[in-house]
Order: structure tokens, then sequence, then C-alpha cells
């Protein structure tokens, strides 16, 4: 089977579109209280089915699509990061949600970052948005370690209508700007 999409790579890890293989991944991420917290909370594993097949369908019917995320030392799948627009949404986000037991070891921060130069490089976004609930403090330090800043409050498509969410983010010339500045010894 031909993957629908690119497979990038950072230093620890690699960025593929998702694949049936990930849907225990999948199941574990929204399985956790403290992982699916933000991100519609816990839901059976049925729902991870759907949610997962929707990311692998909008590959097919949008040429992109959150990435699976996959630790390069151990090959065990990480999270779901990367370009994300279903109808309705606020704008052209890149977003992240990581298993629990990979917080705070840079994962979210250095993928997010691979899937932005993709975002901008490959398929023209002009602007990058993150949809980050206001308390969840952990996604808005990502957030500003990738030079986002907060752009005001969101609204999200029902059924998430009700949910308060701040948009965070910036456009292509200065996340370019960012990267080169990084680059350049």
């Amino acid at each position: 089977m031909i993957a629908p999409g690119p497979t990038l790579e950072t230093p620890r890890l690699l960025l593929r579109p998702t694949a049936l293989e990930d849907l225990d991944g999948f199941a574990t991420l929204i399985g956790d209280p403290e992982s699916a917290r933000f991100i519609g909370g816990v839901q059976p594993r049925s729902m991870a089915w759907r949610a997962m097949s929707a990311m692998a369908g909008s590959w097919v019917l949008q040429g992109f699509s959150m990435f699976s995320v996959i630790e390069k030392a151990t090959g065990r799948w990480v999270g779901r990061v990367g370009p994300w627009k279903p109808e309705g949404w606020p704008g052209t986000e890149i977003g992240w949600a990581l298993l629990r037991e990979y917080w705070g070891r840079g994962y979210a921060t250095e993928a997010t970052a691979a899937t932005m130069d993709w975002a901008v490089d490959h398929l023209g976004w002009t602007d990058i948005i993150h949809s980050i609930a206001p308390d969840n403090t952990a996604s808005q330090q990502v957030a500003i370690r990738l030079g986002s800043r907060l752009l005001g409050p969101g609204k999200l498509p029902p059924p998430y209508d009700t949910t308060p969410v701040e948009l965070w983010g910036q456009d292509r010339d200065t996340w370019r700007a960012r990267r080169q500045k990084a680059s350049t010894p």
C-alpha cells in the first residue's frame, strides 16, 4: 500500500501518515484522562477508531492531516501532530497530542516544528494557528517555544462550540524568519 503522504524525520522522531497499526496508540491516548483532557475527553476504543479514520481520510480528501509520531529509538507510537482543518475550523491549525508518558521530553515542540515547516513549504499555508484550552498551560508553553503568540479567543465548530478555546499562532514569514535565525551559526 502506498502512503498517502510523506514521512518526515527529526533527530528523535519519525512522522508518517496514520496507519492501521496506530489504533492501540490512539485508543491509549483518548482512554487516558490526562492525555485526553484537552482533546475531547476520555472516549472508548470505538471512538479512537473513528478519530484515527478521520485523520487517515483527511490525507486522501485534503492532502494533509496529523502525522503519527514514532519514537526512533523504540519504534513506539508517541502521539499525533500536524496539520488539521476540518469543516468549520477557525483556521489552518498545527495541533499536537502525545501520550502522557512522553510529556516533558520536547517531542511536541520537535514534531510540531517539523510539521510547521512542511505546512508552509509544501501546503503553502500563510498562517498557522493552535487551538488551545485556556487552562492548558503545557500546550501554551509549546506554542511559546515555537514563537506563536496569543491571538485571542476562538470558536470551534459543533460539537465543541461551547468549549472555551484560545487561538495561538503566527504567520509564515514570522515562522520562516525564526527558523532561519535558529539555523544561522
